[in-house]
C-alpha cells in the first residue's frame, strides 16, 4: 500500500482513482498529477515504482493543499462565518441548510432525524 499524505492508497485501484482518496484531490487533480509527473493513466498503484510514489509525495505536498490543512481552512473559515453573524454563519450555528435549500419539507441531512410532536395528532371523534 502506497502512503501518500497520511493516507493509504488501495493498491489495485489506478493511479488516477486511488488519489482521489486524499481529501482535496478529485478528478480534475488527480488527472493533472499523472499528467505532470508523466504517469500512464491505465497504470495500477501496485506497479508505481518508489520513486514514481516519491514524486507523486513531493508534488502533492508543493503545490497542493490536502487533508489536514485543507480541513483545517475549511473549518476555520466556517467558523469566521458563525463569529461574524452573517446569515450563512447563522445557517451553520443552527445545523439547517446554508445555500438556499427549502426546510419545510426535506433537509433531512442537516436537520437530523425527524422528531414526532407530541399531541399533533388529529382527535378522533
Amino acid at each position: 500500500m502506497a502512503r501518500i499524505a497520511g493516507v493509504n492508497i488501495p493498491t489495485n485501484k489506478r493511479v488516477t482513482i486511488g488519489l482521489r482518496y486524499i481529501y482535496g484531490i478529485g478528478p480534475t487533480k488527480a488527472e493533472q498529477i499523472c499528467q505532470q509527473l508523466e504517469i500512464p493513466a491505465e497504470r495500477r498503484v501496485n506497479e508505481l515504482s518508489d520513486d514514481e510514489i516519491l514524486k507523486i509525495r513531493e508534488l502533492i505536498d508543493s503545490e497542493y493543499r490536502v487533508e489536514g490543512d485543507l480541513r483545517r481552512e475549511v473549518a476555520m473559515n466556517i467558523k469566521r462565518l458563525m463569529d461574524l453573524g452573517c446569515y450563512r454563519g447563522l445557517r451553520h450555528r443552527r445545523g439547517l441548510p446554508v445555500r438556499g435549500q427549502r426546510t419545510h419539507t426535506n433537509a433531512r441531512t442537516r436537520k437530523g432525524k425527524a422528531v414526532a410532536i407530541a399531541g399533533k395528532k388529529k382527535a378522533t371523534r
